[in-house]
């Protein structure tokens, strides 16, 4: 098994997160065993593109809520990584509080 779990869709409540915000969360490495997908589907073309980093932030996006890390965006990043024979990736994390207040900042 590569993930944890796969869903469709995210349980944790809207965070409002920029892209900037995000850029300002370090990244630190996650076993691809403990995330939770909230996404089922992906599309081959973008798996196997070169480039599909070119615009976006290197680093998959990664929510901690309620005891679960749910891979937010990077589902394609992360599925690449396992075709490699790599069990982690480097990710941004969020740490959401348990009551789904939005984290400070957000």
């Amino acid at each position: 098994m590569i993930f944890k779990a796969v869903r469709d869709g995210c349980p944790y409540p809207e965070h409002g997160l920029t892209l900037k915000q995000w850029a300002e969360i370090p990244p630190r490495p996650l076993r691809l065993d403990q995330l939770i997908t909230t996404k089922r589907e992906l599309a081959l073309d973008r798996l196997l593109a070169e480039d599909s980093t070119f615009y976006g932030d290197l680093f998959p996006h990664v929510v901690q809520w309620n005891g679960g890390l749910y891979l937010e965006d990077g589902l394609h990043r992360a599925l690449r990584a396992a075709l490699q024979q790599r069990n982690q990736i480097h990710a941004r994390v969020l740490v959401m509080p348990a009551g789904g207040e939005r984290p400070a900042g957000a």
